[in-house]
Parts: C-alpha cells; sequence; structure tokens
C-alpha cells in the first residue's frame, strides 16, 4: 500500500463519523491518507508530536477536526509547515459557530485553510487536499476534472427529469 499523503487528525472519537467524509473524499480520488486522535487540550503533546513527524513520513497536507472552541488545526498549524485545513464540527450548544470560529482565525504567519461546519466541510477538506495535491500529479488533476463532469451531469440529468 502507498504511503499517506495527507494526514487526517481529530480532536476525539465522536468526531468520527464526520471526519470519515474526509477520507471517504479522498478515497475516492486515490489519495491515501491516515487517521489519528489527538486533542489540542487533552493530547497537546501527541498533537504536537504527529505534526512535526508529518512531513518526515510523507504526508503533504494535514486535516484537522474538532467541536468547541478547541483549536486543534491551529495547534498543528503551530508545528508544521506543510498546509492545513481545518474543519469545524457541531459539537457544542453553539452549534458548530465556536468551532469555526476558533478556527478560522489565526494569527498572521500560521495560516489555517478553514471548510464549513461539519460533513460538508470534511468532505470539501477532503477534496481541497487532494486539489492541493493536483498541483504536482496530473493523473490526480484529471480525475478531480471528471468529478466536477460527473457532478454536472447528475445536476443536469435531475433538471430533464424536472422538465418532463
Amino acid at each position: 500500500m502507498a504511503k499517506p499523503q495527507v494526514l487526517i487528525v481529530m480532536g476525539s472519537k465522536s468526531d468520527l463519523e464526520v471526519m470519515e467524509e474526509a477520507r471517504r473524499a479522498l478515497a475516492e480520488l486515490g489519495v491515501t491518507s491516515r487517521m489519528h486522535i489527538a486533542s489540542a487540550h487533552r493530547t497537546p503533546d501527541k498533537a504536537a508530536e504527529l505534526a512535526r513527524k508529518a512531513k518526515a513520513e510523507g504526508i503533504r497536507v494535514v486535516i484537522a477536526g474538532a467541536g468547541f472552541a478547541a483549536h486543534l488545526a491551529g495547534a498543528i498549524a503551530a508545528n508544521t509547515t506543510l498546509p492545513v485545513i481545518g474543519v469545524p464540527l457541531d459539537s457544542s450548544s453553539l452549534k458548530g459557530l465556536d468551532a469555526l470560529l476558533a478556527t478560522v482565525q489565526m494569527p498572521a504567519g500560521i495560516p489555517v485553510a478553514t471548510v464549513a461546519v461539519g460533513k460538508a466541510g470534511a468532505r470539501n477538506a477532503g477534496i481541497l487536499a487532494a486539489q492541493m495535491l493536483a498541483l504536482s500529479d496530473d493523473v490526480l488533476a484529471k480525475k478531480l476534472e471528471e468529478s466536477r463532469k460527473e457532478m454536472a451531469k447528475k445536476v443536469e440529468a435531475t433538471d430533464k427529469e424536472l422538465q418532463s
């Protein structure tokens, strides 16, 4: 099996169902990934170590998802120069707003690309990671183009059904 190119990290086991969307999106495009649970607050040393070792292990993009105001993506970004994509999760009474703000608000010099809250965001994180990798992978770039064409075909087919 090929070495994983994308590291997917989440703050707790309860985040797994949502973060699986990122893995699925990557797998559909033939991109290998691996997943870990590491909390920015409960296991900060583990989160930092994952980030610090990622590049040497062949990882090229990191996706980090966390809920509440936990800022796992920021903790990861502080410990690597790899691109980090943050996925805010809806796990608090604030319905993900706290996670969104914690993920998107980064100090200058430590960027975190941030996607939507929840499953759609996790899926988009996988696709965005693939787009980053496709900058130097023509085969992957072609798969992404084909995926977009398939989405358009589905919309057109649905529209035709409505018109009948």
